[in-house]
């Protein structure tokens, strides 16, 4: 497994945030938005303890001196300040879903809350760095944003910053407005956004703001490994549009979803001597249901975003997400390495949704 090290700015963390971040060995890099562990982490668990979520934030939209820009089959027109607006992005396509509560579409600019809908999308189907929220069962939605609130449910990467400003929304909202955005987004069908490729290579790849991995100009490729990356279909569509109708495309190991659909599908079990050996994990249809597409109160998984699965199935393994939306989870990701998180996100988001 990759190990979280290398040459740190040891000087800009504090002493708990070095222990913290030399403790996480073998935290997958590649699923926290990293192409090279970073230089100056900084320890958010920390800094996002104010009042105000916006002090969680990091880095800042890009800027084009008022461009005008348009996005296919969409009579909107919007500049990129408007398109980042952190109290009211730009929405393209307002008849893809309901009315947005003021909550998603507005946040609360007084106290420096941002806008659901900017990092989720008007949708709730988000990019890699966050989390696809459209189509949760709402009472699964209230327990996770419960989690965060109570600090039951962070990130095992220090540096991250917006899984802490998480936290810091989620102290600032009343009920009302939870309940508002849960049966927003729970009422949004999440439709097909990620395409998995298996292959030995991947495109040159660069690291951009909070964790958004960018395709670099030109055909270049480089080996892939053993890891799962994850970027826009269209560079420019997703990073500087926010497009939500310009998907999601995942790099995988060759032989990632065959693997990944033995995992989930039998745990991992094998037959020796005509006996059935349980595997390492447990059969994710138990719970998610055989289609993957969630049950009741447990949320779906199928053809969501593969690094965010990781991220999650590495945070419960290593106690940092440990509320109550998750709490079943415990002994199902206990023994799963690396390669097999790679194999579970690339099948699992490689399903009908």
């Amino acid at each position: 497994m990759r190990k979280y090290i290398g040459v740190l700015a040891f000087a800009s963390v504090g002493v708990a945030a070095l222990g913290a971040l030399l403790g996480a060995a073998g935290l997958p890099l590649w699923a926290y938005g990293y192409a090279s562990p970073p230089t100056m982490p900084v320890d958010y668990s920390t800094k996002c303890t104010g009042a105000r979520p916006f002090d969680c934030a990091r880095g800042g939209p890009p800027t084009d001196q008022g461009t005008v820009r348009h996005v296919p089959d969409s009579s909107g027109a919007f500049t990129l300040e408007q398109i980042h607006d952190d109290y009211g992005p730009a929405d393209w396509y307002p008849g893809d879903h309901p009315q947005m509560p003021d909550i998603v579409a507005h946040g609360k600019k007084a106290i420096g809350l941002r806008a659901c809908g900017l990092c989720h999308y008007p949708n709730g189907h988000g990019k890699p760095e966050n989390g696809p929220v459209a189509g949760l069962p709402v009472e699964y939605f209230m327990q996770t944003m419960a989690d965060f609130k109570n600090g039951r449910r962070k990130s095992a990467d220090l540096n991250k910053a917006n899984a802490f400003e998480m936290g810091a929304i989620a102290r600032n909202l009343t009920d009302a407005e939870t309940k508002a955005a849960a049966e927003y987004f729970g009422s949004i069908k999440f439709r097909p956004w990620v395409k998995v490729v298996e292959s030995s290579t991947v495109p040159k790849f660069a690291a951009g703001a909070n964790g958004l991995f960018l395709q670099a100009p030109g055909t270049e490729t480089e080996p892939l490994g053993q890891r799962l990356i994850e970027m826009p279909q269209n560079r420019d569509e997703t990073f500087f549009n926010r497009n939500p109708r310009s998907g999601m495309i995942a790099y995988v190991p060759p032989g990632s979803i065959q693997k990944g659909e033995a995992l989930v599908t039998t745990g991992g079990a094998t037959v020796v001597n005509g006996k059935i050996v349980p595997g390492h994990t447990k059969e994710c249809g138990v719970c998610h249901g055989p289609d993957l597409r969630g049950v009741a109160d447990v949320p779906p998984i199928a053809g969501r975003q593969p690094s965010y699965l990781v991220r999650q199935l590495y945070d419960m393994q290593q106690g940092t997400r440990n509320g109550e939306a998750s709490k079943l989870m415990k002994s199902v990701v206990a023994n799963l390495t690396e390669e097999d998180m790679v194999a579970i996100a690339a099948y699992v988001s490689s399903r009908e949704p």
